[in-house]
């Protein structure tokens, strides 16, 4: 689940890491009385679930009060990157010496936490990590002890960062890190960790990512999402809970299992289609689920031909079929519609797919050179 800065901002401080002076506001007369209240320049930030904000003309500097107004009246209820600006982020601009970047994700692979750490911030740390990856020092964190200040150190040290600054930024990432176990993140990223003046370090961006799976144990987290994603579909995928990923081609996919769903994606491709989605319907295959998925990929208007790919295991073929038929039957279904069924109870599946007005496949090769063709 992404939140927004401002959220992030709330959980950090809770746990002591050092944030600006700032305040949500829906309105343009909020953010004035705000920002006069600082009697100082202040930064206005856009707050929607995309990346890229300050390119984008998100994120903007007033000298006053009068002028922070301005750019909150042209701000709000506008569209950056296809979202609509409906808050924004004012805080006091900071007097910037250096900035750094601090970030702590799971690395798969490793099964463990990484964390890592550069003296260039404020840019696209991915074009940093793939044009000059000496510039980040990255650690894995072993689980059973946690990050060790010693480990900070070292990884503060091979990053060129100011010595004068080490101190601070010790005690700031060992908040973060506190801060990313406790509340089962997914990613905490500080770009601009900012070195002030005075020598000290403040998060002048925040960006957090929770694991769904363990909201249960965050209830007062989980009241805090909504919506994220710039396609409509996907958006609307995701409020019926199903995993949904469109790619931009005009076959859709529906399948049980995601490694099941890539690999027709890529039979389609060999046999010279292209996937207008990726849809997993998981282990179940009721009929409402199926209507569903159904309707979720025929949102999508490019959409010229369907292709179910079911593998039945502890899900057996025949209940799939039903559900398949009892979801298509109540539909007004315009494009060609291809299964293919395997695993158990595969004949009395395709017994029942061959009474109803659907194409039944053997395999997943034919599935997929049957539905391009159809749709050529």
């Amino acid at each position: 689940m992404k939140i927004h800065e401002y959220q992030a901002k709330q959980i950090l401080a809770k746990f002591g890491v050092p944030v600006p002076a700032g305040e949500v506001c829906t309105t343009a007369e909020e953010v004035e009385r705000f920002a006069a209240s600082l009697a100082r320049p202040v930064v206005v930030k856009a707050q929607v679930h995309v990346g890229g904000r300050g390119k984008a003309g998100g994120i903007k500097v007033a000298k006053d009060a009068s002028e922070a107004r301005q750019i909150a009246a042209d701000m709000l209820g506008s569209k950056l990157k296809g979202l609509t600006v409906e808050k924004v982020l004012v805080e006091e601009a900071l007097d910037i010496r250096r900035e750094y970047y601090l970030g702590i994700t799971i690395d798969r692979a490793a099964q463990k936490n990484a964390f890592m750490i550069s003296s260039v911030g404020g840019v696209d740390i991915e074009q940093i990590a793939d044009k000059t990856p000496e510039k980040i020092s990255k650690l894995h964190v072993d689980p059973a002890t946690g990050l060790l200040d010693f480990q900070i150190r070292q990884a503060c040290f091979a990053a060129n960062l100011d010595p004068a600054a080490i101190a601070s930024t010790l005690r700031f990432a060992r908040a973060l890190y506190d801060a990313y176990i406790a509340i089962d993140g997914s990613l905490a990223e500080i770009n601009p960790l900012v070195l002030t003046g005075d020598g000290s370090v403040i998060a002048a961006d925040a960006k957090i990512n929770i694991d769904d799976n363990a909201l249960f144990r965050h209830p007062e987290l989980a009241e805090w999402e909504e919506e994220s994603e710039e396609d409509e579909i996907e958006a609307e995928a995701h409020r019926r809970h199903i995993q949904y990923v469109r790619l931009g081609g005009d076959i859709g996919i529906i399948g049980n299992g995601a490694g099941l769903v890539m690999t027709t994606i890529d039979e389609v491709n060999r046999a010279g289609g292209r996937a207008a989605n990726f849809l997993d319907i998981g282990g179940g295959a009721r009929a409402e689920l199926v209507r569903n998925a159904l309707e979720i990929v025929l949102m999508d208007p490019h959409v010229k031909g369907l292709l179910f790919n079911v593998f039945g295991g502890i899900t057996r073929c025949d209940e799939v079929a039903r559900g398949i038929i009892e979801a298509t039957s109540t539909m007004d279904i315009k494009v060609p519609v291809v299964i293919r069924l395997a695993g158990t109870m595969e004949a009395e599946g395709k017994a029942l797919l061959h009474g109803a007005s659907l194409i039944a496949a053997d395999t997943m090769q034919e599935a997929a050179a049957t539905i391009v063709r159809m749709t050529r």
